[in-house]
């Protein structure tokens, strides 16, 4: 299972990053060529996409390296360091383009800016993007769910992010060949905006795996339900979870008969840990202590 989902994450990343080296190739070009400083800029946010991709692939050939003595649990946590530097990433680029957005409408109030629509072409580069980027959004979103890939679900937002710049610049294209060049720099004001807010949602939920923060009460609520059916284990007592990256370690401590036998208790114990993982896909390791109920 672990290869399968390693050669989704590596696609998944392999074809975001080809494709936004292709937008940020054509948007670039096109937006200096074709007289659209938006165009330009979204280019110029393409190109920091391009980053983003080398940091993914690199985090995530590493977090599917084997486990190893020094890191038992394996490495699955560097996705979720790979989503903070994303989410990093996110941030300063809404920042800058934000500010970008501001001077250009100063510009333009102060009779500086230069007030020349932008070409067809722009248009058309335009809506290429929103297309491509909209199948890359479906397409990540779908695998980093299943792989559970801090990285990838990133990736899937900033895309998702991309859609947003480029309709922005489209809509700004439009107007400014109607003459209205404001709506140009102040739509892309708004959609900066847009993107800090989704930059600061993906530094929370990686900083919240790294903090290794659990689902707590619930998720012991949730054990105990699963173990109800064995009549052997007569209570729960501790239920303790880790987070390794995307995944959860339970360590469990049940009661049971002090005078059966241990292989029996073995078994017990062993069904604990079997039901656990075929009922919560998020966990990898179950580690089961059992004690004696009452001893005669």
């Amino acid at each position: 299972m672990q290869s399968v989902n390693r050669k989704k994450d590596g696609l998944v990343v392999t074809i975001s990053l080809l494709a936004n080296i292709l937008l940020a190739g054509l948007k670039t070009t096109i937006g200096v060529l074709g007289h659209s400083p938006a165009l330009l800029a979204d280019g110029i946010n393409s190109t920091s996409d391009v980053a983003y991709s080398i940091v993914v692939s690199i985090f995530v050939r590493m977090a599917h390296k084997p486990a190893d003595d020094e890191h038992p649990y394996g490495h699955s946590q560097l996705e979720s360091i790979g989503a903070v530097v994303i989410g990093s990433f996110v941030i300063t680029t809404a920042i800058a383009i934000f500010w970008n957005t501001i001077n250009t409408i100063y510009d333009l109030i102060k009779g500086a800016g230069i007030n020349k629509g932008a070409s067809s072409a722009a248009l058309w580069i335009a809506l290429f993007t929103i297309l491509a980027k909209i199948t890359l959004t479906i397409y990540s979103q779908r695998i980093g769910k299943q792989t559970r890939n801090a990285s990838i679900l990133a990736l899937a937002y900033d895309h998702r992010n991309d859609v947003y710049s480029a309709v922005a610049v489209m809509i700004g294209i439009i107007f400014g060949q109607m003459g209205f060049y404001w709506v140009d720099p102040f739509a892309g004001a708004v959609v900066s905006l847009v993107i800090l807010r989704t930059g600061i949602e993906i530094l929370r939920e990686s900083t919240a795996d790294l903090m290794d923060t659990v689902p707590g009460q619930t998720l012991k609520l949730e054990i105990e339900e699963i173990l109800a059916p064995n009549q052997k284990i007569d209570a729960i007592d501790e239920v303790h979870a880790h987070r390794f990256g995307p995944y959860l370690t339970i360590n469990i401590t049940v009661c049971i008969d002090g005078n059966i036998k241990v292989v029996e208790g073995d078994k017990i114990a062993t069904w604990v840990e079997e039901t656990i993982m075929e009922n919560i896909s998020s966990v990898r390791y179950v580690h089961v202590h059992y004690h004696p109920t009452v001893i005669d």
